[in-house]
């Protein structure tokens, strides 16, 4: 039995991290902290565990093996780090913190005390994505030779624990960025995975389009990124990520190989469709991607769960996320320069 810890009680560990623990046969949830203690004793009182007043006495207590780090994304790393020089298995939400330096040391301090250290990123489980990875490596769609990925919803004021134009997603101080770490950091992450390749170069622009505050101002970070990415393996393509699609939410990708083109989560209809470059087509129904409005397990919770049981190291380690995390920040730097970047740590991987 693992036992748990849950700092942050905001959205994503209410439709995620506490329904998805306390499923989990192997898993009990110990307790609970937030910076809004009535939050926290309410949602402690209906999964049956404990308030701890402070993070600092949750990592003190050694009935606690983990903790799932779920608060805003300028304090990721700080926590994280704690909780790992305190001997937690860490699983923290994306994006993995807000500098290439946070990141790395979080990375190091996960080596340095032999914890586990997992990011959020969950569209690595979707079945589609894992089934497209397999296309992709038994050569089903040849030499892939670009791909076109998107990730767009109406943004996060909608769906936030406290809903408004005053989140904190849209405070450059707490957030640090917008819709690139919310989204673009899933799709960088994803398209990485489905190649099994590695982004090298970018050349992008994030602009802030349509959001207002509470005051009406533009918010202070991008609501909209558009990047063009070059891999390792010599693969173009582009990623978009956006708080402005005000209809359907679009979670989809595109892989173009030679031997056809493979549609990804493209139609509600269907999970993946695969036209070959001969006309034939085939049509995978596997499940539905989550959307904000339609939340379904993700996945990453058990995973991790299944990880500490058994000893053995997330295959969505810390380690293997600083790659994508290199490509988002290489696209800040590019769209602030407005020069494409190279980054030669991914080249060297």
């Amino acid at each position: 039995m693992v036992h748990v810890g849950i700092i942050g009680c905001g959205k994503i560990a209410q439709v995620r991290h506490l329904p998805e623990y306390f499923s989990n046969g192997n898993a009990k949830i110990i307790g609970i902290t937030d910076i809004n203690e009535e939050r926290a004793k309410a949602l402690a009182e209906k999964y049956a565990c404990k308030v701890y007043k402070t993070r600092e006495e949750m990592l003190a207590d050694t009935a606690i093996d983990a903790v799932s780090v779920c608060t805003a994304n300028h304090t990721h790393a700080e926590i994280a780090i704690e909780a790992l020089r305190a001997g937690k298995h860490v699983l923290c939400e994306k994006p993995m913190a807000v500098t290439l330096e946070e990141c790395e040391r979080m990375v190091s301090e996960a080596k340095a005390h032999d914890r586990f250290l997992m990011i959020g990123q969950n569209q690595r489980l979707a079945k589609a994505h894992v089934k497209a990875r397999e296309l992709v490596k038994n050569g089903t769609l040849g030499k892939i030779i670009s791909f076109r990925t998107v990730f767009g919803h109406g943004g996060p004021e909608t769906w936030s624990v406290d809903p408004g134009k005053d989140v904190w997603f849209f405070d450059r101080t707490k957030a640090a960025m917008g819709a690139m770490a919310d989204l673009g950091i899933h799709k960088t992450d994803l398209i990485q995975f489905l190649l099994g390749d590695t982004i090298v170069e970018t050349t992008a622009r994030l602009a802030t389009l349509d959001k207002k505050d509470a005051h009406n101002n533009m918010i202070g970070v991008d609501d909209n990124a558009i990047c063009i990415y070059r891999t390792k393996g010599g693969v173009i393509g582009t990623m978009t990520a956006s708080w402005t699609y005000y209809g359907q939410e679009d979670n989809s990708t595109v892989l173009y190989g030679t031997k056809g083109i493979l549609r990804i989560y493209d139609d509600p209809g269907y999970s993946m469709k695969f036209i070959s470059s001969g006309g034939e087509e085939i049509v995978y129904k596997l499940d539905a991607i989550q959307t904000n409005d339609s939340q379904t397990k993700s996945g990453i919770i058990d995973e991790f769960v299944e990880c500490i049981a058994a000893g053995k190291q997330p295959e969505i380690c810390g380690e293997s996320v600083l790659s994508a995390m290199r490509a988002v920040f290489a696209s800040i730097e590019s769209s602030e320069t407005g020069r494409t970047v190279h980054i030669k740590e991914n080249e060297n991987l």
